[in-house]
């Protein structure tokens, strides 16, 4: 997505179907299990069982939110044997999650710190603070 933004000319202007695609893929990652489920598949392969551990979610709940992924295009999905093996294979997926992930980690340590809850200013975690 970064890529055909870049090639629009720098006009700031994005094409309608641009700016839908990426409504429709936050919209997928807002729900914090499917982020959770990204974010483990991001590190690496996993399989329903594994996932459902890691995130302490049931195998049926992980393999409806797998399918809602992999509908999108988010998560593909290969045999391994017996087994149903998901991975991220969109470095550009990957670098999203993991840049914002990392951003309001860094902003809740930031808040610790500071002795308040988190998060500490809700205009700050909107962008709207500096």
């Amino acid at each position: 997505m970064a890529q055909t933004v870049a090639g629009a000319g720098g006009s700031g202007d994005l094409p309608p179907e641009v700016l839908q695609r990426a409504a429709a893929t936050f919209g997928l990652l807002a729900s914090a299990l499917r982020l959770h489920i990204v974010w483990m598949l991001a590190e690496g392969e996993a399989d329903v069982g594994t996932l459902a551990e890691r995130t302490g979610g049931t195998l049926q709940a992980i393999s409806q939110h797998l399918a809602k992924l992999k509908l999108a295009g988010l998560v593909q999905s290969r045999r391994e044997g017996r087994r149903q093996v998901y991975l991220v294979d969109d470095p550009g997926l990957v670098a999203v999650v993991r840049q914002m992930v990392s951003s309001l980690h860094g902003q809740q340590r930031d808040d610790q710190r500071a002795g308040s809850g988190w998060p500490a200013d809700p205009g700050r975690a909107r962008g709207a603070g500096a």
